[in-house]
């Protein structure tokens, strides 16, 4: 019994001797090894400048070139119209006529006093000439008389005149009776009927009576987020489509940039004139724009694999003495694969093709 017992402590001594002398040549062994063979291996590339040409797509807005709200100047009834919704018009073109009694009646009253006046001052302008000429005999006209025909001459001119304003005052009134086209466009809303009450806005019509389009001529209204303005400038060329039409691609140029970010979307607005004679577009249509971006050869571009976005912030993973280096960048354009960086990288610098939030600055990594 006891020699059974002390053959099997003799076994298992040996065992664990064999063990650590294993151990200890398995120890020694990675002690030896370079700390750059002893690094994983990771996807790498090396950081270049390139060009990178994309385009910006973005929904506009399309809009009449021209477009007012037409409504009556004074308070009147609706005589006659002339136009309806879709009526194409010119420039001067009588669109309707106003009623207004009360008006007639003020003109014939200011016609009266004006040729009231008009006899008044011709009088004391008669009066005034016989006396002059009468006053060149000597002792026949006292100075006091003469000057009072003057003031009686000058008082009824000036009457006369404030008669004149008046009567052209009521005649101008009269003028709004009459409902012209501004410019030459189409009838998009029209919102009365023969014998409507019409007045300025608030006292007779909340809507306007007619609101007139120019359709042959539209605006393409675009806001550019502050990222990209940069890169227009007027004359630029972009394509676009609208819905109604999916298979028509059509083409403006840029025309007018606001210069200013707008205070809620930070953004820029352009606009582009499309010319529409035919008649295919409509305002108020929706836009597909795409906008052509060009290269920019001052900038690093790199496969989006290697960005990591997480909550450290946005940064690639360069490789420095065979080590991993957290570089934090900032995201330019973009396309479906590449990615636009910046940051305190520079030409030549090793990155990590697949990185993620798993490296960690400091971890060995092998190019």
């Amino acid at each position: 019994m006891n020699t059974t017992i002390f053959r099997r402590s003799t076994v298992l001594f040996s065992s664990l001797a064999v063990l650590a002398f294993l151990s200890s040549c398995n120890h020694k062994e990675e002690e030896d090894k370079d700390p750059a063979e002893a690094a994983v291996a990771i996807p790498t590339f090396v950081l270049h400048k390139e060009e990178l040409s994309t385009s910006l797509k973005m929904p506009g807005e399309l809009i009449a070139f021209q477009q007012v709200d037409l409504y009556a100047k004074v308070s009147s009834f609706v005589k006659t119209l002339n136009v309806d919704i879709g009526s194409e018009v010119t420039k001067g073109q009588l669109m309707m006529t106003l009623e207004a009694p009360e008006i007639s009646s003020q003109l014939a009253a200011a016609e009266s006093r004006l040729k009231s006046q008009e006899a008044v001052y011709t009088a004391s302008k008669a009066t005034y000439d016989r006396l002059l000429e009468t006053s060149k005999t000597p002792g026949t006209i006292s100075t006091n008389d003469l000057d009072q025909a003057v003031a009686k001459r000058n008082s009824d001119m000036a009457q006369l005149n404030a008669a004149k304003a008046a009567y052209k005052e009521v005649g101008s009134t009269m003028g709004y009776l009459t409902i012209r086209a501004p410019f030459s466009g189409v009838v998009s809303a029209r919102n009365v009927n023969l014998g409507a009450f019409v007045g300025p806005t608030g006292s007779g019509s909340a809507l306007p009576i007619f609101t007139l389009q120019e359709q042959k001529h539209l605006r393409l209204a675009v806001s550019i987020p502050e990222l990209y303005t940069g890169y227009l400038k007027e004359g630029d060329a972009v394509s676009f489509s609208v819905k109604s039409k999916p298979n028509n691609l059509f083409s403006a140029r840029v025309k007018r940039m606001s210069g200013a970010l707008d205070s809620r979307l930070r953004a820029e607005r352009i606009e582009m004139d499309v010319p529409n004679l035919n008649k295919k577009l409509l305002p108020g249509m929706v836009a597909d724009v795409s906008i052509p971006l060009p290269a920019n050869v001052s900038t690093f571009i790199v496969p989006k694999a290697a960005v990591v976005d997480g909550p450290e912030g946005i940064y690639v993973i360069r490789a420095k003495n065979n080590k991993a280096e957290i570089v934090q960048i900032k995201k330019g354009r973009e396309t479906d694969d590449k990615i636009e960086i910046y940051g305190e990288i520079a030409d030549g610098d090793v990155l990590v093709s697949q990185a993620s939030e798993e490296i960690h600055a400091g971890d060995p990594i092998k190019p």
